[in-house]
């Protein structure tokens, strides 16, 4: 099965509104592949403004985390609905940030992924092991178990709309990131994983993204490889020339 690449810029706690309306801009009109998809997570703060600059354009609006409930007293959150009202279509869930900084749990981004689906929003699953873990050979043992909690419940039908994005957490913005070996190796593990908790053709056609300081220097070799369907962009999605550089990534 073919399955479309998927290169998503997440742009954290950065950017004005005016900022990211002019970043937005900048990427759309850098030229855009039509044989790939390109999402972009800017602050909440800039989601409509963003929104309405790139309509038209293909691009797609995620967002970088959501709540699980409609609407109620949930301070601090945002709802699916206002997500989608905005023009959000995706929603980045179970960051490391999220999972490490603000301690979010399994069973927390289990809810952010049922409810995503509920109403009608693509989670972009994340997972990924600190340094410690992998140098004590428990990478496969922590993926599993993320994997595996954060896809509790949700069906057959469910997982046809999920996206899964590894990123190593000692790989998030310190410039270093998983060899291409590593990180195929991974993805590969993650395939056959999803294929043990739903089936092969479910597993087959789920999009898997690498994240862990995606660059334009080593996104040709990254995307090269038969399990990684795309990228999750953090520091180089900042910058409107290196990601237009990695959207127009080249597998030679």
């Amino acid at each position: 099965m073919q399955r479309k690449p998927l290169i998503a810029g997440n742009w954290k706690m950065h950017t004005t509104i005016d900022e990211a309306e002019s970043l937005a801009i900048s990427i759309m009109e850098s030229g855009l592949p039509g044989d790939r998809d390109v999402m972009l997570a800017p602050p909440f703060t800039a989601m409509k403004a963003v929104s309405q600059a790139v309509a038209g354009s293909g691009i797609l609006l995620g967002a970088q985390n959501v709540c699980w409930e409609e609407k109620g007293a949930f301070t601090g959150e945002i709802s699916p609905i206002m997500l989608k009202d905005a023009g959000c279509t995706m929603a980045i869930i179970g960051h490391s940030e999220r999972r490490h900084i603000f301690g979010e749990s399994d069973a927390l981004v289990n809810k952010r992924v049922a409810g995503a689906l509920k109403f009608g929003l693509v989670p972009v699953l994340c997972i990924g092991e600190k340094l410690e873990e992998r140098e004590a050979d428990k990478t496969f043992q922590v993926l599993e178990d993320q994997l595996r909690k954060g896809l509790e419940g949700i069906s057959q039908e469910g997982a046809d709309n999920i996206v899964i994005a590894y990123e190593p957490v000692w790989a998030i913005g310190t410039g270093k990131t998983a060899t291409v070996d590593q990180a195929q190796e991974v993805h590969l593990f993650v395939r056959s994983l999803l294929a043990d908790i739903y089936e092969k053709n479910i597993a087959t056609g789920i999009r898997i993204l690498y994240g862990g300081s995606v660059n334009p220097k080593n996104v040709d070799d990254l995307m090269g490889q038969e399990d990684i369907d795309g990228a999750l962009v953090g520091g180089a999605a900042l910058d409107s020339t290196s990601f237009s550089r990695i959207i127009n990534f080249k597998v030679t």
